[in-house]
């Protein structure tokens, strides 16, 4: 049981590197090394943790070769969830001249002023806010759970984030897809948010929309990766005239 101490251990250490930063502020050189995790995974975490404790023990003591190879695809489940619910920090530049990506993922659709990104399993689900401004209503829509990508998701459940900036509204709204089916946001109304800064999290498969205020030019074109916090989406010519 020694080798189960130290993995019970290691998820403990984990759990409180996933509390650092939950303010979503650029860290220091210790917090750049450290496991970031999403705010809220600890309870996915844990039950996943416990049922391979239950597993493991059950399997051990009754020497049952089923119960033992279920617990090692729990195992790889928590191992999963360690990389899924990732929060690594992000450091692009902040400027009241550019906007950044909200999320991680591939812009699959460019509709006049708004960009729809897509999440895929694999990317970091923790989104930013684009730009510095002011939260002036968090809406909540109940909704369908289509796949993130399709076009019909504009129906699925959704939160909408409408922020006053310097430059006009900017309204940022997450999409849950299929699975889970759960969006996590971490600010309210009244908020002032910083560009950059962790806005929330969607569970799996799923999509965030932003609006381009009209004095921006769009910098992106549809199908391109982006990286949630440093791909650059939109700019202010210099001329000033936008795309």
């Amino acid at each position: 049981m020694g080798k189960f101490y130290n993995l019970y251990f290691l998820f403990m250490f984990v759990l409180h590197t996933s509390n650092v930063n939950e303010s979503g502020k650029a860290g220091s050189d210790l917090d750049r090394e450290s496991l970031m995790l999403a705010k809220g995974c600890e309870k996915w975490l844990m039950t996943i943790l416990f049922i391979f404790i239950l597993l493991f023990a059950t399997g051990a003591a009754l020497k049952n070769p089923y119960l033992l190879l279920l617990s090692i695809l729990f195992l790889s489940l928590f191992v999963f969830f360690i990389f899924f619910f990732r929060d690594p920090e992000r450091y692009g530049e902040i400027c009241e001249t550019h906007m950044l990506s909200p999320a991680d993922g591939r812009v699959v659709d460019i509709r006049g002023r708004k960009l729809c990104i897509f999440m895929n399993i694999t990317d970091v689900h923790v989104n930013r806010s684009p730009i510095s401004g002011k939260v002036i209503s968090v809406r909540h829509i109940s909704g369908s759970y289509k796949p993130a990508f399709f076009k019909d998701s504009d129906r699925n459940e959704r939160f909408i984030t409408l922020l006053e900036t310097s430059h006009g509204m900017v309204e940022i709204t997450q999409i849950a897809g299929t699975g889970v089916r759960r969006i996590r946001p971490y600010i309210t109304h009244g908020d002032s948010v910083f560009q950059t800064q962790r806005v929330g999290t969607i569970l799996f498969g799923s999509r965030v929309d932003v609006t381009i205020p009209e004095s921006f030019g769009i910098q992106v074109k549809k199908w391109q990766k982006v990286k949630a916090g440093e791909t650059i989406i939109a700019k202010i010519p210099a001329t000033g005239n936008s795309r």
